[in-house]
């Protein structure tokens, strides 16, 4: 495994909403950050966090205001995108192996596993579809500060 972790949107957006496991997500974050981790994504990140951020406002969930400053903190965490030449379709092959009915959170899957590193976000349900099989995904719960 490299020093390299890649992480979703999930767990990014735990850290600028008030939500269950909010704290766990920030001590993760700086037990990250200590340790000198590189955090990486696939480019559809920020994509995905504007949507669910988005949909939050719309809803009602989040007042407008406080749903684009929480758009502006989660874009300034320092996560690199990387993609590679066969990223989608590594993540179509994983998708299909998972039975996953979408392909978003196989990207990230994909690039984890390009990339040799470990992967964590906070959708237990995919942890779930994938830990059995990919033993470096892992559960934002099941961290320990």
């Amino acid at each position: 495994m490299t020093s390299q972790i890649c992480v979703d949107s999930g767990l990014i957006l735990k850290l600028v909403l008030n939500e269950p496991d909010s704290s766990l997500a920030d001590a993760l974050w700086q037990d990250w950050l200590v340790v000198g981790r590189q955090l990486v994504a696939p480019p559809l990140l920020p994509v995905e966090m504007t949507a669910v951020l988005r949909k939050y406002v719309y809803r009602g969930t989040l007042a407008l205001e406080q749903g684009f400053r929480a758009l502006q903190t989660a874009l300034a965490f320092d996560v690199t995108l990387l993609t590679f030449p066969d990223l989608h379709n590594r993540a179509w092959q994983l998708a299909t192996q998972l039975n996953r009915p979408t392909a978003y959170d196989a990207h990230y899957l994909a690039l984890a596993k390009i990339l040799d590193c470990e992967f964590w976000t906070a959708d237990q349900r995919l942890v779930n579809a994938a830990q059995s099989t990919l033993p470096w995904v892992h559960w934002l719960g099941e961290f320990s500060p």
